[in-house]
């Protein structure tokens, strides 16, 4: 029987018995079952159809057409290592080098962000002649070799010089203002290594590091080799052009503006009717809601964070949590998520946090009563 057709509790009881519980679900006390996904949207085994808001992995959505094809056509052709001469990786190269500061002229390919964080704390290593790192708690660039401590939380984020930039969740285009989110800062703040994630190839295993002239030669410099064994290779690569291309023609930098901007309203507009939400902040298709217990205290409502995501799953919408006291409701869908999504999503949210409001309510006046 083909996986996508075994029942579901049959599916749940072999992930329990053969695979580590280290490997955490998404809603743990009802897992979705997840066979197919297109464009913003993802379909479980019964055929319902949700919106996807955790995904920003699915860059340009899920199975874009013209993704799918490039990996298919070059993979027909050849995959095989970087060792070899390949018009796909410099080309691919030569796409990225546009997006960025032309300071930013050296690229090194591999397979994940997590990869991509490790060689650039090695680069940042034998650039400045230092092995120290000094880490702002509680957030998370991905890379275990900077989380000596792990305590249940999130990852912390590197802080160091040279100047290094986590593109992993916000590049490419997500932030609608400019294409990186280190652009946010101004025209002149250029970062020494950039890292990048498997955004950049839709979820393929493909990710990249930008670094300056001087830091990657500090690195030549050891004499050591760097080689990945499929990272920039031609299928890679290819998937890479074609994610590009897709961000053209499909104009998503721009898009990611205009939803953006417009989802930022209605959730503002949520802060202003709801109380427990305490602030809303982002840009473009990335975006943060802060729920609270109280304004005073701004005690973080991590039950009701937990609860409202549980609810919105059951109303067919997928939304994470994260921050230190995982009360941060985390919006980052894919490229293509449309003003009528954020109308969808954030109806449902109104209906719930109402919901919860009245529950409260309820609740206050029986216990008021003699």
């Amino acid at each position: 029987m083909a996986a996508d057709q075994r029942p579901k509790a049959d599916t749940l009881a072999l992930r329990q018995r053969l695979i580590s519980s280290s490997c955490r679900l998404f809603f743990p006390e009802d897992p979705v079952k997840i066979v197919r996904a297109q464009g913003q949207y993802m379909y479980d085994e019964q055929g319902a159809e949700y919106i996807d808001c955790i995904s920003n992995v699915a860059h340009v959505g899920h199975c874009h057409p013209l993704v799918v094809q490039a990996a298919h056509e070059q993979n027909q052709v050849l995959n095989t290592n970087s060792r070899y001469l390949h018009d796909n990786i410099v080309d691919y190269a030569q796409r990225l080098s546009e997006t960025l500061p032309e300071q930013l002229c050296v690229f090194y390919f591999l397979n994940s962000g997590s990869e991509a964080n490790d060689l650039a704390l090695r680069l940042a290593r034998h650039y400045t002649g230092h092995q120290d790192v000094v880490v702002l708690d509680q957030l998370r660039p991905s890379s275990l070799s900077l989380c000596p401590v792990w305590e249940g939380r999130s990852f912390p984020l590197l802080a160091t010089s040279p100047k290094w930039q986590n593109e992993i969740q916000v590049g490419f285009g997500r932030v609608g203002k400019h294409f990186w989110a280190f652009q946010l800062q101004g025209k002149d703040f250029v970062p020494d290594i950039v890292t990048m994630g498997k955004s950049i190839g839709n979820g393929h295993p493909v990710a990249c590091v930008a670094a300056t002239q001087p830091v990657a030669r500090a690195f030549e410099a050891t004499g050591v080799e760097y080689f990945n064994t499929f990272g920039g290779s031609p299928v890679s690569c290819a998937v890479g052009l074609a994610v590009l291309n897709v961000l053209e023609k499909e104009q998503l930098q721009d898009h990611a503006t205009s939803v953006g901007s417009f989802l930022m309203e209605l959730l503002g507009q949520q802060k202003i009717k709801h109380p427990i939400v305490g602030d809303v902040r982002g840009v473009g298709l990335f975006i943060g809601v802060d729920l609270i217990k109280d304004e005073a205290t701004r005690t973080p409502a991590t039950e009701e964070a937990a609860y409202l995501v549980s609810r919105l799953k059951e109303n067919y919408v997928l939304l994470s949590t994260d921050g230190p006291g995982r009360n941060i409701l985390k919006f980052k869908p894919p490229m293509c998520f449309s003003l009528d999504n954020a109308r969808q999503v954030v109806a449902k949210l109104d209906a719930i946090l109402t919901d919860m409001e009245e529950k409260v309510r309820s609740c206050e006046t029986l216990r008021l009563q003699p």
